[in-house]
This record gives C-alpha cells, sequence and structure tokens, in this order.
C-alpha cells in the first residue's frame, strides 16, 4: 500500500500498525520519551508526575487515613450534590451523540485504512469489552443492587418488599449498568481509535482527540496535564478494583472454606493475582487477555445458564422481558430527573446515580483507550453498535437472573438476607445467595474462580493502557513498561487494604480521588465531541473532493477534445524536459 499524508505533521509515515520509526521518534519525543529500537522508553514527564502525584496521595492515605477520606468524600459529595446537574446532562447528551454518530452518514466510515480488518472476531471483541467495562463490577453487585433496592427502594416511589420495588429495583440497575455507561465509553473510544487509526496517529493516549480544538498545544503542558489527569483516573480506578476484588476473593474464601478474612490473607491473594496479571500482561494481547476474557465469558453464560434452570425460571424471563419495556419506556425522564424540589430524593440520586456517573467518567479514558485498541478494523456503526448494545445486554440478563432469584430469596427468608447485605456487604452476601442453591459449594468455587478471571483480565488491560497512555501512546508498549504500572497497582491496593484494616475506607478515599481526577475530563468531553464531529465534517468533504477528481479523471473526455494528463503522470517540469518545443519556449521566457 503507498504512503498516506501524516495529517499531524505533514510528515509520511508507514501504514503499519505502530507507524514508521520517525512516527514512533515523534510521538516519544512529545510524551518525553526516547527510543531504543523499536520500542519507547518511558523517562519523560507524564510518567513522572503521574507517579509523584500517585504516591503524595497514598502517603496522605497512609498516615492521615482520616484526614484523607474526609477531604476527599467531602470534595466528592459536594461534587455529586452540586454537579449532578451536569452529569445528568452530559451523560445524557453522550448517550444522543453515540447514537447520531452511529446512524449519521458517519457511520460507515471505518476506524482504520480501507483495507483494515478486524483484529479479533466478535465474541473475542465483546468478552474484552465486557470483561474491562463491567466485568467484576457485574459480579460484585449482580445480586446486591437490586435485592438492595428492594429492601429501601429509590426515591420513596415504592413500598419496601412489594412487587413495585421489585420492579423499580430492576429498573434502577439497568439504568446504572447498561447504556449510560457504555455511552460514555463508546465516545471516548471512538474519538481514540479514529485519531488511531483512520488519520494514522497510531496514538492512544487521551490528548489526541484534543487536538482539532487546542492544535498543537496538545504536544506542549496542556496535553501533557490531560494525558496526566486521566493517568491518574485509570491508576486510581484499576487499583480500587484490585482492593474490592481481593476483599470479594477474601470474603469468598471466607464463606466456602472456612479461612479467616484477614489483612494477611489479603495480601497473599494481591500477590498471586498481581503475579497472574503481569504473567498475562507479558504475552500479546490476542494471547493474554483475549484468552482470559473469552473464557471468563464462557464460565459467566455456564452460571446464567445454570441459575435459569434451578432458579425461579419462570419469573426471572418475566421479569427481563417486562423491565426492559419499562426501562425504555423511563429512560428519558430517568435520565434527566434530579428531584430539584425534595432534598431527600436529591440526596438520593448524589448517592446512587450522580455517583454512578461520576465513577463511569472515571474509568471512561481506561476502557475507552483499551476498546479503541481493540477495535481496529470496524466501522462507526459496528463500534458503537456493539459496544452499546452487547455489554448492556448482557448486563440485563445478568441482574434480571441473579436480582430476581436474589430478590425471591429476601421474600423466603422474610427479608434476613437484605439484612446480611446491609450489615455484612455485598461481598459475603453474594455467597450467601448462593448457599441457597442446589451444588453451592461447586457454584461457589465457580464464582470465586470468575471473580479471579475478570480480576486478572481487567487488571492485564490496565497495564496495556497505563503502559501506552505513558509511552508516548504506543499501541504495544514494551513489556517492563506494562509491568511497572503492574507493580504500582498492586502496591497501591495492598497499602490502603493495610492501612484501612482490611476494610474499604482507603480504597474508597481513592475512588474519590479518582472521581476528582477525572470530573474536569467528563467536562472536557463535551468539547471533545465537537473536535470528533468538526473533523469527521472536514475528513468526509476532503474524501468527496477526491472522489468527485477521480470520478472526473476517469471520465472519457469528448471526441476532438486534447487527452488530459492521467493522474500519477509525468509532472510539468517532466513534460517540458522530454517537449523540445518547450525546453525552447522555457528557454526563450528565462
Amino acid at each position: 500500500m503507498a504512503d498516506r499524508e501524516d495529517p499531524r505533521a505533514g510528515e509520511t509515515t508507514g501504514t503499519g500498525q505502530g507507524g514508521s520509526e520517525t512516527d514512533i521518534e515523534r510521538q516519544a519525543e512529545q510524551a518525553g520519551t526516547r527510543v531504543e529500537g523499536d520500542e519507547v522508553q518511558q523517562l519523560g514527564t507524564v510518567f513522572w508526575v503521574t507517579v509523584a502525584i500517585a504516591a503524595v496521595f497514598c502517603l496522605w492515605g497512609v498516615f492521615a487515613l482520616d484526614s484523607f477520606s474526609t477531604v476527599l468524600s467531602g470534595i466528592v459529595g459536594w461534587i455529586t450534590s452540586s454537579l449532578g446537574w451536569v452529569y445528568m446532562l452530559i451523560t445524557t447528551f453522550f448517550l444522543v451523540f453515540v447514537i447520531y454518530l452511529a446512524f449519521s452518514r458517519y457511520g460507515k466510515i471505518k476506524l482504520g485504512q480501507p483495507d483494515d480488518e478486524p483484529e479479533f472476531g466478535y465474541f473475542a471483541w465483546f468478552a474484552m469489552l465486557f470483561q474491562a467495562g463491567m466485568g467484576i463490577g457485574l459480579v460484585f453487585w449482580g445480586v446486591a443492587e437490586p435485592v438492595w433496592h428492594y429492601g429501601d427502594p429509590p426515591l420513596g416511589l415504592a413500598q419496601p418488599g412489594t412487587p413495585g420495588a421489585a420492579n423499580l429495583a430492576l429498573q434502577t440497575a439497568f439504568f446504572h449498568w447498561t447504556l449510560h455507561p457504555w455511552a460514555m465509553y463508546a465516545t471516548i473510544g471512538v474519538a481514540i481509535a479514529y485519531f488511531s487509526y483512520r488519520r494514522g496517529v497510531s496514538n492512544l493516549q487521551i490528548s489526541v482527540v484534543f487536538r482539532p480544538l487546542i492544535g498543537d498545544r496538545v504536544d506542549g503542558p496542556l496535553g501533557k496535564t490531560i494525558d496526566v489527569i486521566a493517568i491518574l483516573a485509570t491508576l486510581f480506578g484499576v487499583a480500587v478494583s484490585l482492593g474490592l476484588g481481593t476483599l470479594q476473593i477474601a470474603a469468598g474464601l471466607d464463606s466456602v472454606f472456612g479461612v479467616p478474612s484477614t489483612v494477611a490473607l489479603m495480601l497473599i491473594i494481591i500477590a498471586v493475582t498481581a503475579m497472574a496479571y503481569m504473567l498475562s500482561a507479558s504475552t500479546p494481547l490476542d494471547k493474554g487477555i483475549n484468552f482470559l476474557s473469552q473464557a471468563s465469558m464462557y464460565l459467566a453464560i455456564l452460571l446464567l445458564v445454570y441459575f435459569i434452570v434451578v432458579g425461579p425460571t419462570l419469573l426471572q424471563l418475566n421479569s427481563f422481558t417486562q423491565e426492559i419495556g419499562v426501562y425504555m419506556a423511563n429512560l428519558v425522564p430517568q435520565s434527566l430527573r434530579l428531584s430539584a424540589f425534595d432534598p431527600k430524593e436529591a440526596e438520593w440520586l448524589g448517592s446512587w446515580t450522580i455517583f454512578f456517573w461520576a465513577t463511569w467518567i472515571a474509568w471512561g479514558p481506561y476502557v475507552g483507550a483499551f476498546i479503541a485498541r481493540i477495535s481496529k478494523g470496524r466501522t462507526i456503526r459496528e463500534f458503537i453498535v456493539g459496544v452499546m448494545i452487547g455489554p448492556s445486554l448482557f448486563s440485563m440478563i445478568w441482574f434480571s437472573v441473579f436480582g430476581t432469584a436474589g430478590i425471591q430469596l429476601d421474600n423466603q427468608t422474610n427479608g434476613k438476607f437484605s439484612e446480611t447485605l446491609y450489615n455484612d456487604g455485598a461481598a459475603v452476601a453474594l455467597f450467601q445467595f448462593l448457599e441457597n442453591f442446589p451444588l453451592a459449594l461447586l457454584t461457589s468455587i465457580l464464582m470465586l474462580f470468575l471473580i479471579f478471571i475478570f480480576f486478572v483480565a481487567g487488571a492485564d488491560a490496565g497495564c496495556v493502557v497505563l503502559g501506552s497512555m505513558s509511552a508516548g501512546g504506543v499501541l504495544n508498549p514494551k513489556t517492563s513498561i506494562k509491568l511497572t504500572w503492574g507493580v504500582i497497582m498492586a502496591v497501591i491496593a495492598a497499602v490502603l487494604l493495610v492501612v484501612g484494616g482490611g476494610g474499604t475506607d482507603a480504597l474508597d478515599g481513592l475512588t474519590n480521588g479518582a472521581i476528582l481526577a477525572a470530573t474536569p475530563f467528563g467536562i472536557l468531553m463535551v468539547p471533545m465531541c465537537y473536535g470528533l464531529l468538526k473533523t469527521l465534517q472536514s475528513d468526509s468533504r476532503e474524501e468527496e473532493r477526491k472522489e468527485m477528481e477521480e470520478i472526473m479523471t476517469s471520465r472519457p473526455a469528448p471526441p476532438g477534445s486534447p487527452p488530459r494528463p492521467a493522474t500519477g503522470g509525468p509532472s510539468a517540469q517532466q513534460m517540458t524536459a522530454e517537449d523540445p518545443l518547450e525546453r525552447g519556449r522555457h528557454r526563450t521566457s528565462e
């Protein structure tokens, strides 16, 4: 294939996945890195600033946990209470924006060059999408959130323990885990993928999508600041997932095998998991994460089918069908509901919906960059529909199966199951739920294994994204860089679990830190959408102009008219040199 023009620098770059050697060196220079051979060695500003800020946060949590938790929770509390209207508007905007992109004339544009084909098949692609975007969180909350809302209905819209509360509980879980979060991920992912693969930038840094808005300042302090914010949000988010996954595995080992859930056990779990995800990170993407993601999906589907068979099957199928309709019917009013005149309802929204939206935006750079990395060769329409519909539908099925069974169990135990949830937490409640079904030991072991695989695959994806974003945006960062981030994530999670005495106080503080870091990024995503749309319009006009030129050039000339020079034929200087008459005229004019 012929070389193509790089729109960022007016240089010619090869069409390989990582760009030409010159392109890689330029990316490395912009990110404060140096090149050895074909790979980038991270030594620059973005990496060290990010590590320094993360170290400050961790040291704050170690030496002043009360202050750490109080200050950050206070700031995030202000964000969720005072900026709730901002989150409601921008998340709804992202949903409308990606739907428009998918079904507009831009939907047919390929995220890559015309001859690029997808690197992964549909099932593998979907499996990696799901494990990066939801995975362990869905296992953690699949039973817990519907049961929680069943016993304590949102916004006072139903009486606890009633059929109305059950409908509201599942509808709320659908709302928090389906279209809205995936619209946020798709917005970031499609922007990164378009600039990386269609425009030939080959760069997974978040700052690259702001080039249409701020131009070459992307390569300076402003662009580095955007990347630092994105990396911090990703680092804190993945570290929190690491900590929460550790708590969940520890609770499972305690429940299933009677192993006491101590800080020492949690450190062992982190060490074993870290070795597993760093081993996976040291293998190519199509072998490590791809294998783990597909294995986790097969196991998740197996557990789903089993609990449909042994659970309240008809009730599960009825609730799935009904709640999809209820969810869609209430999507618009629920998307913009703020309970402006009811402080109690507004407080609930801040604690649940707004907090979820802020958390999804905090996870956005990580998930968006990862799904961009695995989506080369797909059209914008295929990308958005796949990212939005596949994981959302699977989440609805998961909540309908496990949430409905959990609600029925709460009815059968006269509310004792929900009391366990409120008192002991979601991790303990999950394994108590499993004890009430046949083959409890086997399903508990399988659920532990599923959590572990989601855990490892998600952390592996975090290593890939952090390595890429901190190494000039290269698509395939060096193994040593990925392992460095893997160690940092494990150390952060371990330190905060130790400081919190095996509880969630320090991890909650880090979650708040991720939300704090991502809040300005969430607001910046709106002009980012404008920049992407502006670029799509400009590129489409340019492609249409070239197509018209090709049509005009290839159209047969009218009889008797002088022949047109062929596209790509000899230049004017060459024609002058070959034609004696033209050479004579040229000399005369001189």
